[in-house]
C-alpha cells in the first residue's frame, strides 16, 4: 500500500525550508522525491531559486525517521497518502500552483462526482440554514459531492444536510489525523466516512489545529472545486480567504446576498459589490451556473417572486438597457456610455443583480438574465 516514494516525500516535505512550491520544483527537476533526497548539495543548488538554506535539511536522517513513523501511523489508521507529483490529488486540486505536495485521505470518493465547495460563518443564522436546506433538497437529484471544512456553524450544516439527502461529502481538516477539531464533530466525521464521503488533510500527525492552518486549509477547499458558495460571512471572516483563493484559481464564486444591516451578510454583499462573487438570487439560477441543470428540469426558486414585473428606477433602467444591447459589456465601457463614475455604476449593477436582472462575469463584465 505504501511505497518508498511515500517515505521520501514525507521526509522531504518535513524539511524546515521545503514548502509545497519548492517541493514541486525539486521533484519536477529530479523526477522523484527519492532522487531529490539522494542528490548532492551541488546538484540541488543548480536549480534556480534553490539556495543552501533551502536544501540544508535534505538528507538528514531524523526526517527519514519521522517519515517512517508517519507511515506506520497511516498504516494503523487506514490513511491513504496522495502525492501531487504522481497525479494523485483529487478533482481540480492538482491544477493549483500551490497545491499540497502530500494530501492524506480517510475514506473513499467517487471521482466522477461534481465537487461543490460550500463555506460560511461559524455563527450561521436561520437564513443561512434555510438556504443550505433548500439547496440540498433541490439539487439532490444531481450527482455531486459537497466540500466543506468540518467547523461549527455553516460547515457542520453542509455536511449534515449532505448526509441527510444521501449526497456524499468531503471534510477538509486543518490538522493531522491524530486528533479532531472541534471534538464535538467526531460523530459527524465518522458518519461522513460511513456514507461514502472522505476526510482530507495536508497536515501530518504532528500538526495541531493551529490558527494559521485554517487559512492554509481554505485553499484546498477552494482549489478542489470549480465552484465555491459563500453562505454567510462577516467582514474579514475566514470564508473571505476561501473566496480569494477561488478567485485566484479562476474558479466561480457565488455568495448569498442579505440585508446590509445583517452582520453575517455584509461579507457576502461586499464580495458581490467588488465583483468577486456572483449574487445568488434563485436555486434554479445557481444550479444552472454550477452546471447541474439540464434544460428539461424545473427547479423551484429560493426567493419566489410575484408575477408582476419589477419596476426599475430611471438609473437602473438606463444601465439595464445598455447591458441588454451590449452583452458582456465591461465596467469601463459602461462608465463611458453613461458618463458616470464606476462606483455609482457598481451600486446600480448590484441592485440589478439582486433583482435578478443582471449577472456579473469575471473581469467585471455584465450580461442580462
Amino acid at each position: 500500500m505504501y511505497t518508498e516514494e511515500n517515505l521520501f516525500s514525507i521526509a522531504l516535505r518535513e524539511c524546515s525550508n521545503i514548502g509545497d512550491i519548492n517541493f514541486h520544483k525539486l521533484v519536477h527537476t529530479f523526477g522523484s522525491a527519492e532522487n531529490v533526497w539522494k542528490a548532492s548539495s551541488k546538484e540541488l543548488q543548480k536549480i534556480t531559486g534553490i539556495g543552501r538554506k533551502t536544501i540544508s535539511d535534505i538528507g538528514d536522517k531524523k526526517y527519514l525517521k519521522f517519515a517512517e513513523q508517519e507511515i506506520i501511523f497511516c498504516e494503523n489508521n487506514n490513511i491513504q497518502i496522495n502525492l501531487r507529483h504522481l497525479g494523485q490529488l483529487p478533482f481540480l486540486l492538482k491544477e493549483c500552483e500551490d497545491a499540497p505536495a502530500i494530501l492524506y485521505q480517510k475514506g473513499n470518493i467517487n471521482p466522477d462526482l461534481h465537487p461543490v465547495s460550500i463555506v460560511g460563518t461559524r455563527k450561521i443564522t436561520s437564513y443561512g440554514k434555510s438556504f443550505i436546506e433548500t439547496f440540498f433538497e433541490e439539487s439532490k437529484k444531481h450527482k455531486f459531492i459537497s466540500v466543506s471544512g468540518l467547523a461549527l456553524g455553516t460547515d457542520k450544516e453542509v455536511h449534515t444536510e449532505s448526509i441527510r439527502q444521501n449526497i456524499p461529502t468531503i471534510a477538509v481538516l486543518a490538522h493531522g489525523f491524530h486528533t479532531l477539531y472541534p471534538s464535538g464533530n467526531k460523530n459527524l466525521s465518522e458518519k461522513i466516512l460511513s456514507e461514502n464521503g472522505a476526510l482530507f488533510t495536508e497536515f501530518n500527525s504532528s500538526r495541531k489545529p493551529d490558527r494559521e492552518n485554517f487559512i492554509q486549509r481554505n485553499r484546498i477547499i477552494a482549489g478542489i472545486s470549480d465552484s465555491t458558495i459563500i453562505v454567510e460571512t462577516a467582514f474579514g471572516g475566514g470564508s473571505i480567504s476561501t473566496a480569494t483563493f477561488a478567485n485566484n484559481y479562476n474558479r466561480d464564486v457565488f455568495a448569498l446576498p442579505g440585508k446590509i444591516t445583517d452582520k453575517f451578510s455584509q461579507g457576502c454583499n461586499h464580495l458581490i459589490f467588488q465583483n468577486k462573487a456572483i449574487a445568488i438570487s434563485t436555486i434554479q439560477d445557481l444550479i444552472n451556473q454550477i452546471g447541474f441543470n439540464s434544460p428539461k428540469e424545473k427547479i423551484e426558486e429560493l426567493f419566489p417572486h410575484a408575477e408582476t414585473v419589477t419596476q426599475l428606477t430611471d438609473s437602473q433602467q438606463s444601465i439595464y438597457k445598455i447591458i441588454i444591447t451590449h452583452p458582456q459589456i465591461s465596467l469601463d465601457d459602461l462608465a463611458e456610455k453613461t458618463a458616470q463614475p464606476t462606483h455609482k455604476i457598481l451600486t446600480t449593477v448590484l441592485e440589478l443583480e439582486l433583482l435578478g436582472k443582471v449577472k456579473s462575469l469575471s473581469g467585471r463584465q455584465f450580461v442580462s438574465i
